[in-house]
């Protein structure tokens, strides 16, 4: 074997290995521990440097082997596995280092540490995987492996939490195997492929590819939070900021909506899946999701709970652009998966932040809040307009692309959807940018915690939000350029529709 057919396991293996070490230091080596996470962290973002340079230029990334008779593991990187992997190859670097600083003096975080990294390790393997088998092994683990990330407080509400975000995920994994299962019964053993791997099965199967449509959509629309299987997600938010960052911009989320884009693409094949009807159904109830979701946003006064269903909201924009089967609007949606992440994480990490340092979680308290932590505020400020679509930000780019997506495929009544969304987007983020630089504060902050005595706060957790919001002003400005976000989602819709 190559190096090349190696570089997907050196993938998995470099946060693998970083969780197992981790684990095996005492509670007390903070110093080692911050240095294993930021080399394994550093490490696998060139792993996937080198991985993206390589399939741009079309080279073959590939390891499988058999587990029993007809199944067998794969791990492949293709266009579309890269832009999921390179999403969170970069935020597991800014989130370790916002969680260092985060976590700084808390107990437990060796266990943490070691959760957070072997959930890295799922996200990746459900990037790489190659065919619903290996998908399938990997969205279970991620699901075990962020469960005590959720539960980290070790509170009765973070235990409760924890107990629906199993009730959930599990039982929508349950779903998703008799799918695959009765899916494998009747096709044989099949991989994703470009175009869909269903080909061979004549018409009279339809029936029973559309039932088996629907049960795989709801096993996956548990984790991508579709309504009304989203009910976990604002629970979660007990969890610490860097969990409830991973959890919105890359890892539990973002592998329910990558897998409903792998079984549409590569295994019905985005003409089989028109020709069946069953994308008009998806488009409609990620519709019904995008404007629900956000209306429910409207009435949260706690902001991670704001947060939260504007993530609900947010994700069925990807399902939608994927679900209007035209290239215009694969593009706008791929494009979002990656959008939504650098603009959600950087929310995440400014609540985190606010929090953190002067004790304030609900918006009806944060009067003021920019004149004592004014960088937070500008982070916060220039994501959330990203998340309204405002030009120059890569949200403005998203719905762009989805918009004239919608009209290139002749469903002009998506432009209604996205008008009013937006709208909606306005309502509830605009009232906390005023409460942020606008609002007059009659008291002092409840919990000054003293975090930062140059800077307004740690720089372990200003920097990291920092970055991810030069990126969400970035993808924007520079969409056209080699390896944006925007272009790679092009690459990807260009070799499927070609």
């Amino acid at each position: 074997m190559s190096a090349e057919n190696w570089m997907p396991i050196f993938v998995l293996m470099s946060s693998f290995m970083t969780g197992l070490l981790i684990f095996s230091l005492d509670e007390g080596r903070h110093a080692l521990r911050t240095v294993l996470n930021m080399l394994g962290a550093t490490i696998k973002l060139v792993l996937v440097g080198v991985m993206l340079w390589g399939v741009f230029h079309e080279r073959a990334y590939e390891m499988r082997f058999p587990v029993v008779p007809g199944v067998e593991m794969i791990l492949r990187a293709d266009a579309l596995a890269m832009i999921f992997l390179t999403l969170s190859a970069v935020l597991w670097l800014v989130t370790t280092a916002y969680a260092v600083g985060y976590l700084e003096g808390a107990p437990n975080r060796r266990r943490f540490f070691g959760f957070f990294s072997l959930c890295v390790t799922s996200t990746m393997g459900i990037s790489l995987a190659g065919n619903l088998f290996t998908f399938f092994i990997f969205y279970e683990m991620l699901t075990l492996t962020t469960y005590p990330l959720v539960v980290h407080r070790g509170t009765k509400k973070a235990l409760d939490a924890g107990a629906a975000y199993l009730r959930y995920t599990l039982a929508g994994g349950a779903v998703l195997l008799v799918g695959i299962v009765w899916l494998h019964a009747l096709a044989g053993p099949f991989e994703f492929t470009t175009g869909g791997a269903l080909g061979h099965l004549g018409t009279e199967h339809a029936s029973s590819l559309v039932i088996i449509f629907a049960i795989l959509m709801a096993g996956l629309g548990v984790k991508a939070a579709i309504v009304p299987l989203h009910g976990w997600l604002p629970t979660a938010m007990v969890a610490p900021a860097p969990v409830s960052a991973l959890l919105h911009a890359v890892a539990v989320v973002k592998a329910g909506v990558f897998g409903i884009v792998r079984v549409v693409y590569n295994v019905y094949g985005i003409e089989s899946a028109s020709a069946l009807g069953v994308t008009a159904p998806l488009a409609a109830v990620a519709a019904v999701t995008i404007v629900y979701a956000s209306v429910r946003a409207l009435s949260q006064d706690d902001l991670k709970r704001r947060l939260a269903f504007s993530t609900v909201s947010q994700l069925s924009y990807i399902i939608l652009g994927i679900a209007l089967a035209g290239p215009i609007s694969t593009v706008g949606g791929l494009a979002h998966l990656a959008h939504q992440g650098i603009m959600k994480i950087t929310l995440f990490f400014s609540a985190g932040i606010i929090a953190e340092t002067i004790g304030l979680h609900r918006i009806s308290e944060m009067n003021g809040v920019g004149r004592r932590l004014p960088v937070t505020s500008a982070a916060f400020t220039i994501a959330a307009l990203g998340m309204i679509g405002v030009p120059p930000t890569a949200g403005f780019i998203s719905k762009w692309y989805l918009g004239t997506g919608a009209l290139a495929s002749g469903q002009p009544w998506v432009l209604a959807v996205l008008a009013v969304s937006t709208l909606l987007n306005a309502a509830y983020f605009l009232p906390v940018i005023n409460a942020l630089w606008f609002g007059e504060r009659s008291a002092s902050w409840p919990e000054e915690k003293g975090r930062g005595r140059l800077w307004e706060t740690d720089p372990w957790l200003l920097v990291p939000m920092c970055v991810t919001a030069a990126m969400t002003v970035l993808a924007g400005l520079l969409a056209g350029e080699f390896l944006s976000p925007l272009e790679w989602a092009k690459l990807i819709a260009w070799r499927e529709y070609k």
